[in-house]
C-alpha cells in the first residue's frame, strides 16, 4: 500500500469519526429538546397555537385500523355568538347561568384504563387520545361567548405526574392559600380521586392561615364543617421558623380545635392517622401509607414538604412551577410523602389578572400590569395601602362614591412618586412598581382575605347601610355639598354675580324653584364659559361738583417726530 493510499484511508477514518460525533450531538440535542419540553409548564397559548397542537395530535393518533376512534375535525365556527347589546349586570347573570350549566364539563383529564401488559407505545397513544378529547371539550366551552375560561395546564406530561400521584396515594392533600381557599380548590379532582378508589379521601390543607384573623378563621371552619370538607389550618412559614429555632410570628397551638394552627408534629400525626384509616377500610390491615400533595403553583406546597421532612428537599421560589417531577419522600417506616408538581386547573371563577395577582401565573410574564394591580386595589382597603406604603392616595371626586377603591393608575403613580421610580422615558416606572406591589400582595405584606360565600364584613355592611340612607333621603344632602363646591369655585373665579351677604348654599335658596333648577342645569355652561375681560375705565374723571359735566383727558399724538408741544388737555 502506497503512501497516498494510507493518507486517503486516514482521511476517510477521520471523516467517519467526525460524522459519528456529529450524529451523536444531534441525537443529544433532540433528546434534550424533548426532555425540556416535558419539563415545561404550558398554561397560555393563543388560538392559532391551540389549533396547530390539536391538529398535530390528531395526525399522530390517526390509525388506519381505527380511523373513527377520535373525531379529528376541528370546529372553528363560533357558537352562541350574539349581536345583542347587554348591560354589565345582564352579561354577568348570563355568565353565571352558563357556568352553572356547563359546570360538569369543567373537569380534569382522566387517565385511560391501562394494565401492565400494555406496551409503552400503546399506553402513550391512549393517554394522548384521551387528553386530546379533553382539550377539545374545553375548546368548545371557549367558543361560548358567555363563558370565560381561565388559563390552565396544557402539557400532557404535567398531568401524567398528577395521575401517578393520585393513583399511588392513600390520602390526597390539596394545599390551598388561606386568604382565598375556594379559589385554589378543585372539586373535580376530589371526584376523580374517589373514582379511582371509593375509600380515597381528600384533605384541604389551608396554608398561610397565620395571615387570617381568628374571627375569619372561625367563619371558614364553620363553612368547611357545613359542607363536610376535611380541612386543617397550617402555616409552613411558622413551622419552618420553629424548626430552625426561631421565634414564631404567631402562636401555633390554640384552645379551639376547629381553628387551631397545627404544628409540624401534629400535622404529621394527623396525616398518618387519616391515611391509616383509609388503608384499614380498604384492606383491613395497615403497614405503610402514602400521602400525596397536589395544588396550584405558589401556594406553599414545596415549603410544606420541606417543613414536614425537616430538611430542604424541594426548591422554593416565588416563581410558580419550580417542582417539575413528582417525588417520594420517606418520613418514617410507615409514612411516605409524594409531592406533585403544581399545576393550574381549568376554572370559570377567576380572570387572568386575578391569577397573576394570586401568584398562579408568573409576574414577569405580565403585560397588562394595571389590570393586575387593580385586583390588589379592589381587595386591599385604601387606608391599609396608605399605611403600609406610607403614601397618600388621591381622594375621590365629590361626585364619586366616598368608599370607592383607588384606581390602579392612582396607586402606581403615588407609589412611584414616593419611591422615585422613573423610567428612561422620564415617566413613572409603573411596570417596576406593579411587580413590587404584586409581590407584596402575594407575600402577605399587604394584608387581605376573602370571606366564605354569603359572609360580609362589618365594614362592608356599614358602607351598604350608608349607601341605602343616601339613596332613600341622603342624596339631597350629598347634592347640596356638590353644589356648594361648584358655587365656591364659580364665585372665586368670578363666574357668578356678587351677592353680598349671601353665603354659598344660601344663594340657591333665595332663587325660586324654577330658577334654582335652571341655575343647576346651566352650571356646566357657566363652568366652561370664558370670563369677560373688564375694560379699564380709569381714564375717566369723576364729577368735580361744579356743573356736573365730567372732565375728560384727551391725549393727542404729535404730527411730527421732532420736538413739539406736549399733550393738549381740553375740557
Amino acid at each position: 500500500m502506497g503512501k497516498s493510499d494510507k493518507s486517503a484511508l486516514g482521511r476517510a477514518l477521520v471523516k467517519h469519526h467526525n460524522h459519528m460525533i456529529q450524529e451523536s450531538k444531534e441525537k443529544g440535542q433532540v433528546y434534550y429538546k424533548q426532555h425540556k419540553k416535558v419539563l415545561e409548564s404550558i398554561t397560555d397559548v393563543n388560538d392559532i397555537d391551540a389549533v396547530i397542537q390539536q391538529a398535530d395530535e390528531a395526525v399522530r393518533l390517526f390509525s388506519a385500523d381505527n380511523p373513527t376512534a377520535v373525531n379529528t375535525l376541528i370546529d372553528l365556527e363560533s357558537s352562541s355568538s350574539t349581536s345583542e347589546i347587554l348591560t354589565t349586570e345582564q352579561r354577568r347573570e348570563l355568565q353565571l347561568k352558563e357556568e352553572a350549566l356547563h359546570a360538569s364539563s369543567l373537569s380534569v383529564p382522566r387517565r385511560p384504563a391501562w394494565n401492565a401488559k400494555m406496551s409503552v407505545e400503546e399506553l402513550d397513544a391512549n393517554e394522548r387520545r384521551a387528553f386530546l378529547v379533553w382539550r377539545r371539550s374545553l375548546a368548545r366551552l371557549e367558543e361560548n361567548d358567555s363563558l370565560v375560561l381561565t388559563p390552565f395546564e396544557k402539557n400532557l406530561d404535567i398531568w401524567r405526574q398528577l395521575w401517578r400521584v393520585v393513583e399511588r396515594s392513600d390520602l390526597l392533600v390539596m394545599v390551598v392559600d388561606a386568604r382565598d381557599p375556594l379559589f385554589y380548590r378543585c372539586p373535580d379532582l376530589e371526584a376523580y380521586a374517589r373514582e379511582i378508589d371509593e375509600h380515597k379521601r381528600t384533605l384541604l390543607l389551608i396554608n398561610k392561615a397565620d395571615l387570617l384573623p381568628n374571627p375569619v378563621r372561625q367563619k371558614w371552619a364553620e363553612y368547611m364543617k357545613l359542607h363536610d370538607i376535611l380541612y386543617v389550618f397550617w402555616s409552613a412559614k411558622v413551622a419552618t421558623a420553629e424548626l430552625e429555632g426561631k421565634k414564631a410570628p404567631v402562636p401555633v397551638s390554640s384552645s379551639d380545635t376547629d381553628t387551631k394552627l397545627y404544628s409540624r408534629d401534629e400535622l404529621l400525626s394527623r396525616l398518618q392517622s387519616e391515611a391509616e384509616e383509609i388503608v384499614e377500610m380498604r384492606t383491613g390491615t395497615t403497614e405503610h401509607v402514602t400521602v400525596g400533595f397536589v395544588g396550584y403553583p405558589n401556594v406553599g406546597k414545596s415549603s410544606t414538604i420541606n417543613a414536614l421532612v425537616g430538611a430542604k428537599r424541594t426548591g422554593v421560589t416565588s416563581t410558580p412551577g419550580k417542582t417539575k417531577h413528582f417525588q417520594t419522600l420517606i418520613i418514617t417506616e410507615k409514612l411516605t410523602l409524594c409531592d406533585c408538581p403544581g399545576l393550574v386547573f381549568p376554572s370559570f371563577t377567576s380572570s387572568r389578572y386575578e391569577m397573576i395577582a394570586s401568584g398562579v401565573l408568573p409576574i414577569h410574564r405580565m403585560t397588562e400590569h394595571r389590570e393586575a394591580v387593580q385586583v390588589v386595589a379592589d381587595r386591599v382597603p385604601r387606608h391599609v395601602i396608605q399605611a403600609v406604603y406610607n403614601i397618600t392616595l388621591p381622594k375621590p371626586k365629590p361626585y364619586e362614591p366616598e368608599n370607592r377603591p383607588p384606581l390602579a393608575a392612582e396607586l402606581l403613580r403615588s407609589y412611584c412618586a414616593s419611591r422615585g421610580y422613573v423610567a428612561s422615558s422620564g415617566l413613572p416606572d409603573e411596570t417596576k412598581a406593579a411587580r413590587q406591589i404584586l409581590k407584596d400582595y402575594i407575600d402577605g405584606k399587604l394584608p387581605h382575605y376573602q370571606l366564605p360565600p354569603g359572609e360580609k364584613e362589618e365594614e362592608e355592611e356599614n358602607v351598604e347601610k350608608v349607601d341605602e340612607r343616601s339613596e332613600s333621603g341622603g342624596g339631597e344632602g350629598r347634592l347640596e355639598e356638590v353644589m356648594d363646591d361648584l358655587e365656591n369655585f364659580d364665585m372665586t373665579n368670578g363666574l357668578l354675580g356678587s351677592s353680598k351677604g349671601v353665603v354659598p348654599g344660601e344663594r340657591r335658596k333665595l332663587l325660586p324653584p324654577a330658577a334654582s333648577a335652571s341655575a343647576s342645569a346651566s352650571h356646566k355652561h357657566q363652568h366652561h364659559k370664558k370670563p369677560q375681560r373688564k375694560k379699564d375705565r380709569g381714564w375717566r374723571v369723576k364729577d368735580d361738583g361744579t356743573d356736573g359735566t365730567p372732565v375728560v383727558r384727551v391725549y393727542q399724538k404729535p404730527v411730527n417726530a421732532g420736538p413739539g408741544p406736549g399733550p393738549v388737555v381740553t375740557t
